[in-house]
């Protein structure tokens, strides 16, 4: 059984080693552990901060793609080189290392192909009352569009099984974490969460700039979540609203008609006229998005089929990768 820990790195050499040092060399349950960087075009020194530090692999974008692309890049470059689990981690040491063990364990039992670790979100000092709200927020959306019951889906620390692996995929370039959840709901992968430690918070965050712009980001992640992933649900709920509000609409204008008082209220008969067409387009738009996703659906299971052919050949642990960027591998 071979173990290799990930990291997504963008000009990390200020917290790299840190976390680095922090690494198991040796889990229970696995005869091999190794470490995998991924540089997300970093202008810095990480690359060489990890060499110094042991890493055996690093793959590397030739510009900066984001953490999503991080993310599924160094999925692809785990499964080639033969990775049974991956532990995906950040690079600025937030999350404990001590807890690997933790987090392997349910997919060593064999009861999870994912594992998430749940941090304790109330007492994380760096984090602020509108990122707390919106943690839990994002958590509950991702639970009810997934029908899983992750508790913190955003957390990045997370055991992903060679199976699973080899099942996600990404459509968001902002962030993962939510997506590959609501996926692995969908796709019935057995997912569950243990309590995991944080470390003191060493630089600010990547993601959240600004609360204004975590907000924005976030909301927008969650509204693309449901179109994405619940689209006869979002459209029609959102179709109801509407048809909804011109039915009451007109209901109104046709009693104030009958009282003979219709006449000053025309506008108010346009406006029905209006919600109602609307609503019924949107039901409409509503059974055409859920036969798109139920071909996305089979798309991704031609890519999965792909995909495990493809990691499992014999040349598939050499220099050939699947990854949609060119990468040049250290290691």
């Amino acid at each position: 059984m071979k173990l290799i820990i990930q990291m997504p790195c963008y000009n990390e050499e200020g917290t790299l080693a840190l976390a680095l040092k922090a690494l198991p060399r040796k889990v229970d349950g696995f005869q091999t552990v190794e470490w995998l960087i991924i540089d997300d075009g970093s202008t810095d020194d990480t690359v060489q901060v990890a060499i110094e530090n042991g890493v055996d692999h690093i793959v590397r974008h030739p510009q900066n793609r984001g953490l999503a692309r991080g993310f599924m890049t160094g999925l692809d470059a785990c499964l080639e080189r033969g990775a049974d689990v991956i532990i995906n981690t950040d690079a600025d040491n937030q999350y404990n290392a001590d807890d690997i063990p933790l987090l392997v364990r349910p997919i060593l039992d064999r009861v999870a192909d994912i594992v998430v670790g749940e941090r304790p979100i109330e007492t994380i000092q760096h984090f602020s009352p509108v990122k707390k709200m919106l943690q839990k927020f994002g958590s509950w959306v991702v639970r009810a569009a997934s029908g899983t019951r992750v508790p913190d889906a955003p957390s990045g620390f997370r055991a992903i099984s060679r199976t699973a692996a080899e099942e996600l995929v990404v459509f968001n370039d902002y962030t993962y974490t939510l997506e590959t959840i609501i996926q692995a709901g969908q796709k019935n992968m057995a997912i569950t969460s243990v309590p995991v430690r944080v470390n003191g918070d060493l630089r600010p965050s990547r993601l959240v700039k600004s609360v204004p712009s975590y907000i924005q980001r976030s909301i927008g992640t969650i509204v693309r979540i449901f179109v994405v992933y619940r689209p006869f649900r979002f459209f029609g709920w959102l179709g109801t609203i509407l048809f909804a509000s011109g039915f009451l609409i007109g209901l109104r204008f046709l009693i104030l008609w009958l009282e003979g008082e219709g006449s000053g209220n025309i506008q108010s008969l346009i406006l029905a006229g209006a919600l109602l067409v609307m609503g019924y387009q949107t039901f409409l738009i509503a059974f055409v998005a859920d036969l798109l996703a139920a071909n996305r659906k089979l798309l991704e299971d031609n890519r999965s089929i792909l995909r495990r052919q493809f990691f499992n050949r014999p040349t598939s642990r050499n220099n050939t990768s699947l990854s949609e960027e060119p990468i040049n591998d250290i290691g």
